[in-house]
C-alpha cells in the first residue's frame, strides 16, 4: 500500500486507458466476450467473479446497458484501495448487484462464497506473473467455476509468446476453446474458454499466483525493450 499523498503503480496504470490503442482494444476486446458470454447463459442468475479487477470498468461498463443485469450477482477483488473505491461508486450509481472485495485476488479465500462461478474474468493478471504461475492459475481455475463456466483472460504476445501455451493448458484443464483475439498493431491479446468437465471442489486458502517485483514483470520488461532509446 502507497502513503496517502501518493500514487500507486495501478493507479498510474489506468490512466494508460486515456489514450493507449492497444489497452483500449483489449477492453474493448474482453468486453465483446463478457457479452457474449451472458447473452449466452441460460435463464436464470448469473454468478461472476474478477481476479484482479481495478476499477471494474471490463464488467460495469457491459452491465450498464446489458438486458441481464438484473440476473447478474458479482465480487470484483482488488488490492488497491483507490481502484476499489472507484468501483464502488460506480456500482452504486448504476444500481448494480455487485461486491467489491479489498482484498489479495491471487489467494482463493478472496472468491469464498462467490463461487462456484459461471463467468470468471483473470485481465490484467498474467503479464506480471512467472509461467508457472499462469499455469498454476488455469489447472485451478475448474475449483472456481461452475458448470459450464466461462473464463476471460489477457496475456500479451510479446516475446516469447506465452498464449500458445495458455491455450494448450486450458484445453489440459478441461476446457475448450470460445474465442481467441488480438488487436491490431499491438502484442494485446484476449481468450475465452468454457469448462467442459466437471467443476472441482473449492480448496480455501490456495495460493493461484504470486505477482513479481515490478522490474521482473515479463510485461514491464516487453514494454521496456519496445521503448525507442532515449
Amino acid at each position: 500500500m502507497v502513503a496517502s499523498d501518493a500514487v500507486s503503480e495501478w493507479v498510474e496504470w489506468h490512466r494508460r486507458y486515456d489514450g493507449d490503442a492497444g489497452l483500449i482494444g483489449r477492453l474493448r476486446l474482453v468486453q465483446e466476450m463478457i457479452r457474449d458470454a451472458l447473452d449466452a447463459r441460460p435463464a436464470g442468475p448469473t454468478a461472476i467473479i474478477s481476479m484482479c479487477a481495478g476499477d471494474g470498468r471490463d464488467l460495469l461498463e457491459v452491465l450498464a446497458s446489458h438486458p441481464r443485469r438484473a440476473d447478474v450477482r458479482a465480487r470484483l477483488v482488488e488490492a488497491d484501495a483507490e481502484l476499489a473505491g472507484r468501483a464502488r461508486a460506480e456500482v452504486t450509481r448504476l444500481g448494480l448487484s455487485v461486491e467489491v472485495a479489498l482484498a489479495d485476488a491471487s489467494m482463493t479465500e478472496a472468491y469464498a462464497g462467490a463461487v462456484p462461478a459461471d463467468l470468471v474474468l483473470v485481465c490484467g493478471v498474467w503479464g506480471n506473473v512467472t509461467d508457472a504461475d499462469v499455469r498454476n492459475t488455469v489447472e485451478h481455475l475448474p475449483e472456481l467455476c461452475g458448470p459450464g463456466a466461462t473464463v476471460i483472460w489477457t496475456r500479451g504476445r510479446f516475446a516469447p509468446d506465452l498464449t500458445p501455451a495458455i491455450r494448450g493448458w486450458f484445453e489440459q484443464a478441461g476446457f475448450t476453446e470460445l474465442a481467441f483475439a488480438t488487436v491490431p498493431g499491438s502484442t494485446q491479446s484476449a481468450g475465452a474458454h468454457r469448462l467442459v468437465a466437471a467443476p472441482r471442489s473449492f480448496v480455501p486458502e490456495r495460493r493461484l499466483f504470486t505477482f513479481l517485483a515490478t522490474e521482473l514483470r515479463p510485461a514491464t520488461i516487453a514494454r521496456r525493450a519496445a521503448a525507442p532509446p532515449q
